[in-house]
């Protein structure tokens, strides 16, 4: 079972931006679904990316490009959609993630880079059966009084309930990378709000990131399961990791939040690298819809704030792409510093183009929902509008659902049974044009919103906060009863009662892009955003995989240059003239690309640059002087 893995801003910031219009939820990755299928910053690798798979289809993919980028070689590490996730390179040696698909396989990939041209794989470290590894792969060299050697850190996520599951992270000594050694398998976090959760599986952690500190080394784990999110440990001595600290930067540094807009109420921490600045160790935390944070952990116990960014209102890129004014999505998922600090470059993860904008109609006040992932989508501009009726839990234990007159739209509480369940059911019973969820009782559902992972034929619209789903109905609402519930009562609700109208409407607002800022103290300014062409192109809004940026790598040689995963957009590098971001160079192989991780290395005086490609392995490229801008 994979346990709850998000949370969201506190309630009473939620409730002040239900009042104005917000976009449906844009889910990132990985995976993170509760028994239901609820989503929170999630969908599957499949629905998130287009489909299953770029390579070897005639179509779901942009056309192969090579600008600037010399492809040196690439090897094959998987032949199944969603296999790799990222990369790192250390020396001579590239490790790659083994994701999700198929789950049981996760671990590490080794390969010997020592020939550039000739990328051979030398070995594989599993994680536990029910684990796979994501976005957490680094390699530091770790010099103390208790070890000396080459560590590799590796996050571990759980996608099944073998009893051989891990959560947490894993330390692994590579000083000789075809002999690794396990350090610390699974070590992490095993309380929640200091309260011992009583069994021996850390909190799952999406990503992790490890430095040295003179005699001291430490790690950062992105803790999927409390909202102390932020888990500090000694990894001085890597076989006994000990937790120094944990923290909630939304809590500690509220100035970071924007609580006045509606879409920034998905706040959790996502990734993070620590950089040595000045003497500081400068940790740059990616917040999701808090945004991108600075802070010096030179003493990580006792984090102090440097700096931090917001998003633009309206939307920068889709404003200057399309001329559409909207409020910003949010979504920080990944940042550097550039090389000189001069710069902060970030990644915001979107993999939903299409928005949706939800009324009740009756009372003129928003509704947050978004599209579940594999009911019938709205396409942009596309409506659905019926007057509401409560249909209780619909879970084949409940009461049996009314039919509906034809035109109306079912409102079905979540709880008890999965999504897929209750549209069943609801279908099944007839005269419904549409389902809408709204959330169930619990610490973690109440007054916030999440996506779903659902099956069905008819739209399916939520999962929208609970006291939208009350107001629905003229029900009051008592948040503080609410929280304290168990998630298995229902709503006082009569199943059969017609309820307010509302009208559901789908608009394009792109995949996700890159902000450049300036890296200076307080409030960093935004300076300029990128995307490529087809990401703000409502003609490529489905069928061509997922045209979201993913990740930025910084040249270690050159201060204004970057590089980009950009999934099917393929491999991007660009360069930072007169504060704004260029494109000098792009690659995208015969069949599609669908890139994950990217990471700088040096050899024979050369950078190269280590790119993960899910559905295949790892790709080595160069950039040899592209187009001019």
């Amino acid at each position: 079972m994979v346990r709850a893995a998000r949370r969201s801003v506190s309630a009473s910031l939620l409730v002040l931006g239900m009042t104005l219009a917000a976009p449906g939820t844009a889910f990132g990755h990985p995976p993170s679904a509760d028994d239901d299928g609820v989503v929170d910053d999630a969908g599957s690798y499949e629905s998130a990316a287009g489909g299953s798979g770029q390579h070897g289809e005639l179509d779901g993919h942009l056309p192969p490009r090579q600008e600037g980028v010399e492809l040196v070689s690439k090897l094959q590490l998987t032949d199944v959609p969603g296999g790799i996730a990222d990369v790192t390179v250390f020396e001579d040696t590239a490790y790659l993630a083994a994701y999700s698909t198929p789950c049981g396989e996760g671990g590490v990939h080794v390969v010997d880079i020592s020939d550039v041209a000739n990328p051979v794989e030398i070995g594989f470290i599993p994680t536990g059966e029910g684990s796979f590894v994501g976005e957490g792969v680094q390699v530091i060299t770790v010099r103390t009084l208790r070890f000396r050697g080459d560590v590799l850190i590796f996050n571990n996520e759980i996608c099944g309930d073998s009893e051989t599951a891990v959560g947490g992270a894993t330390l692994v000594d590579v000083t000789d990378p075809a002999n690794p050694e396990i350090l610390a398998p699974g070590f992490g976090d095993f309380d929640t709000a200091g309260v011992p959760d009583g069994d021996d599986v850390a909190h799952q952690v999406h990503s992790a990131f490890a430095w040295s500190a003179g005699l001291k080394a430490y790690a950062v784990l992105v803790d999927d399961e409390e909202s102390e999110d932020v888990d500090i440990f000694d990894i001085s001595n890597p076989r006994r990791p000990v937790k120094i600290a944990e923290y909630d930067l939304a809590e500690l540094f509220p100035r970071t939040l924007q609580p006045e807009l509606p879409t920034l109420t998905e706040v959790f921490f996502h990734d993070v690298i620590v950089k040595r600045i000045e003497g500081r160790q400068v940790m740059l935390a990616s917040y999701w819809d808090a945004g991108y944070v600075a802070l010096d952990v030179t003493d990580p116990a006792r984090p102090r704030y440097i700096g931090d960014t917001d998003f633009t209102d309206p939307d920068p890129e889709l404003l200057e792409s399309t001329g559409d004014s909207q409020v910003p999505e949010g979504n920080g998922h990944q940042a550097e510093f550039t090389r000189d600090n001069e710069f902060i470059i970030g990644a915001d993860e979107d993999f939903s183009p299409l928005a949706l904008e939800g009324r009740n109609l009756t009372d003129g006040t928003a509704l947050s929902a978004g599209q579940g992932s594999d009911t019938p989508q709205l396409e942009v501009g596309e409506s659905i509008q019926g007057e509401t009726v409560y249909v209780g839990r619909a879970c084949d234990a409940d009461v049996a659902v009314p039919p509906g007159d034809g035109s109306q739209i079912a409102v079905v509480e979540r709880g008890v049974c999965t999504f897929t369940e209750k549209v069943a059911n609801v279908e099944a019973a007839g005269g419904y044009t549409a389902v809408l969820v709204f959330n169930r009782e619990g610490s973690d559902a109440c007054s916030t919103q999440a996506g779903m992972s659902v099956e069905g034929s008819i739209p399916t619209f939520g999962v929208i906060p609970r006291d939208q789903g009350y107001a629905l109905f003229d029900e009051p609402y008592d948040e503080e009863a609410c929280l304290a519930g168990d998630g298995t009562q229902t709503a006082p609700i009569p199943v059969g009662t017609v309820g307010d109208e509302v009208l559901f409407t789908s608009y394009f607002d792109g995949w996700g892009y890159v902000h450049l800022f300036d890296a200076s103290a307080g409030k960093m300014a935004e300076l300029d955003t990128y995307a490529i062409p087809e990401a703000h192109d409502p003609r490529f809004a489905s069928e061509f995989g997922a045209l979201s940026v993913h990740e930025v790598a910084t040249s270690a040689i050159r201060d204004n240059r970057a590089y980009l995963s950009y999934y099917a957009g393929g491999f991007r590098v660009l360069e930072i003239r007169n504060d704004e971001l260029v494109e000098v160079g792009s690659f995208i192989d015969r069949g599609g690309n669908n890139f994950w991780g990217v990471q700088t290395f040096r050899a024979d005086h050369t950078e190269y640059v280590a790119v993960s490609d899910i559905d295949f392995g790892l790709y080595i490229l160069r950039y040899s002087g592209g187009r001019r801008g």
